[in-house]
């Protein structure tokens, strides 16, 4: 170096070496993220998302993005955020691609969507965000079991990716990265009911505060038992079918259960894929409208799917910041997105 020239000369600069609180560096988030670990997180996250799109990339899907401003909802519109179209529309944004992949992956037989989703739900845990991202896969000539080895390949790459791109900033992290290497294939696959006689076992033994009945949904702490028994991640599979979206597939010697995967992450990161096999039957959907409460007027292009040269098919969705956050072993995914959006932060 020869010489130097000062740009600026700053003073008071407002995040100094003593202790801030959360809310004071969520603030100022567009110069907390100069900062070593936050530099460190997202860096992590460049790489999940690189590692997501060469996965599916490499292996013969077509990126087809979805919109952002949808006519309906895919599960009803209490967490959709409405806003005003033109011609005094309502239009919503939206919650997930899945019906328009759907869509594409009749067209070319394997695609994926990778972009913001909104979900305006009133949750302030440390899972969720107001706005995040996700990829979405969907393959025609597939089925439930299909998404559990897609999902498994993915995840396994992301973690081969990150280990190898990014031992400094896990370093940094001060992340456990034995944990990530010791991840390895086969998952565990357990039927929904087998996931319920397990979290009731756990209360049995007052390990779990709830009894977990058959037919709920799982909760945080039931996510976080049920992976903590294999130390990796672990696909549950065949939840009943009035917890799941109108659009699922359903056991046909079962149809109280719905053919739907969710991938539940170790160490208590909770579900970071969900997905699973897409009913056939244009009468059945037409049913399942009703019984939901949608209009089907609505829904009429997505029913031509179906009336006009449909096949077995089935996809799944990933959320980045879930991802992120496991990876990098932090609590809140609020620090796993540059600008995060949450119930009382719209700003910076």
């Amino acid at each position: 170096m020869k010489d130097v020239e000062v740009l600026q000369n700053v003073h008071d600069y407002p995040i100094t070496p003593k202790e801030h609180g959360t809310e004071f560096l969520m603030d100022h988030r567009h110069l907390w993220i100069r900062s070593k670990k936050q530099h460190a997180v997202l860096k992590v996250r460049h790489t999940v998302i690189k590692a997501v799109r060469d996965y599916f990339d490499n292996n013969g899907f077509t990126l087809a993005d979805t919109p952002i401003f949808t006519p309906a909802a895919c599960e009803g519109t209490t967490t959709l955020f409405e806003v005003d179209y033109f011609d005094d529309q309502k239009a919503y944004l939206t919650q997930s691609g899945q019906l328009y992949n759907e869509a594409t992956a009749a067209a070319f037989g394997k695609s994926y969507a990778f972009g913001p989703t909104f979900r305006a739900e009133k949750s302030k845990t440390r899972r969720h965000l107001t706005e995040f991202w996700m990829v979405e896969p969907e393959v025609a000539y597939a089925g439930y079991e299909d998404m559990m080895d897609l999902g498994e390949g993915l995840i396994l790459a992301i973690v081969e990716r990150v280990l190898a791109d990014r031992p400094e900033e896990l370093k940094t992290l001060e992340r456990d990265t034995t944990v990530l290497e010791a991840i390895n294939a086969p998952f565990p696959r357990l039927h929904y009911d087998d996931a319920v006689k397990l979290l009731q076992e756990g209360h049995a033994k007052g390990e779990l505060e709830n009894n977990f009945e058959w037919g709920g949904d799982f909760g945080a702490p039931d996510e976080t038992y049920l992976s903590n028994q294999f130390g990796k991640p672990v696909f549950v599979h065949h939840f009943p079918t009035a917890i799941k979206g109108f659009y699922f597939e359903v056991d046909k010697y079962r149809p109280e259960c719905a053919l739907g995967i969710d991938l539940l992450a170790p160490e208590g990161y909770g579900e970071i894929i969900g997905g699973g096999e897409r009913a056939a039957s244009l009468d059945y959907l037409i049913e399942q409208l009703k019984h939901h409460n949608l209009p089907q007027e609505t829904f009429e292009w997505y029913l031509d799917l179906r009336r006009y040269g449909s096949v077995p098919h089935a996809g799944f969705g990933m959320g980045i910041e879930r991802t992120v956050a496991w990876m990098c072993g932090i609590e809140h995914v609020r620090e796993t997105i540059p600008f995060p959006r949450m119930l009382y932060r719209l700003r910076p």
